[in-house]
């Protein structure tokens, strides 16, 4: 297969495409900056930018551009960047796709289970629920709306709502594990609140599945099977890494911290992957001792 990629320098990215070249796979990847490798194609989304002819001949385009959501504070002028860089890359590739004289026969786009909102406690959450009113809900649901110029030129469009990737080489593991190997570690604000985690592994596995598998498209959360509580998931962390567990971080230093994104460390997200599972996929780390322990090698 020869697979176009968008955001293939960040975490999931780079996994995608080390597996993919390891089975023989021919990788493009778009990017920014000028290009430094055969492999490489420049692309300038933000003004709708990318050469189609570089695109010809590709079976499927993986779509991850995405401004990260919890990197530095949100302000008005921060979070109109997390928008656009999803809206205006997605907008862009989709278009692209569609004018290929030989279109690939799937687009799978990146979405989020930040789709479904802040407010659902311990309601399971399927591909079926409606969109939320939060920003991370609006973004995504826009996010997803932008892959339409793709759908409409008959691509397969497949959006990955992701979970919490866990891996210690970025997200949220990363940011956690100094703490917790210090011992310092705990729950953050009561603890209650679902985690929707899948490991990198799985990710990447699902994301190939999606484009693999003929007959995929809409919505499908990757998360593992049995999402938890974020107490339990930090019992488990600190349990792996033989450390304590100290009492949760207060939601108002969260707060202080990360501003409104905050809102949504709280939040609950007990998502499950049922079209996956429907479509035949199986995870290789399906628990959060599983999962835990693939993000920390």
């Amino acid at each position: 297969m020869r697979v176009a990629i968008t955001g293939s320098s960040g975490l999931i990215g780079t996994a995608l495409c080390g597996s993919l070249v390891a089975d023989g796979h021919q990788v493009v990847r778009l990017v920014r900056r000028d290009p430094a490798a055969p492999d490489e194609v420049h692309w300038n989304p933000s003004r709708g930018l990318v050469d189609i002819a570089d695109l010809e001949g590709i079976d499927a385009a993986v779509n991850l551009a995405g401004a990260p959501v919890g990197a530095r504070r949100w302000t008005s002028a921060y979070k109109k960047k997390i928008l656009a860089s999803r809206t205006n890359a997605t907008h862009v590739l989709a278009t692209a796709l569609a004018k290929l004289d030989h279109r690939p026969r799937v687009l799978v786009s990146a979405s989020g289970i930040v789709f479904y909102g802040l407010r659902h406690g311990r309601e399971f959450l399927d591909e079926d629920e409606l969109p939320g009113a939060s920003f991370l809900a609006w973004v995504s649901a826009q996010w997803e709306a932008a892959a339409e110029p793709a759908a409409s030129a008959d691509i397969a469009v497949c959006h990955p709502r992701l979970g919490m990737v866990i891996s210690r080489r970025g997200g949220a593991l990363a940011r956690m594990l100094p703490w917790f190997r210090a011992g310092l570690g705990g729950p953050l604000g009561g603890g209650d609140q679902y985690w929707s985690t899948v490991s990198l592994v799985d990710t990447v596995r699902a994301l190939r599945f999606l484009m693999e598998t003929p007959g995929c498209t809409g919505p499908y959360n990757v998360t593992a099977p049995a999402p938890v509580t974020n107490a339990e998931f930090a019992r488990v962390l600190a349990y792996t890494l033989r450390r304590p567990m100290l009492l949760p971080v207060p939601p108002f230093a969260l707060r202080a911290r990360f501003g409104e994104f905050a809102e949504d460390l709280l939040a609950s997200y007990r998502a499950v992957p049922r079209r996956l599972l429907e479509a035949g996929f199986t995870f290789d780390h399906p628990d959060t001792r599983s999962i835990v322990s693939a993000g920390l090698h």
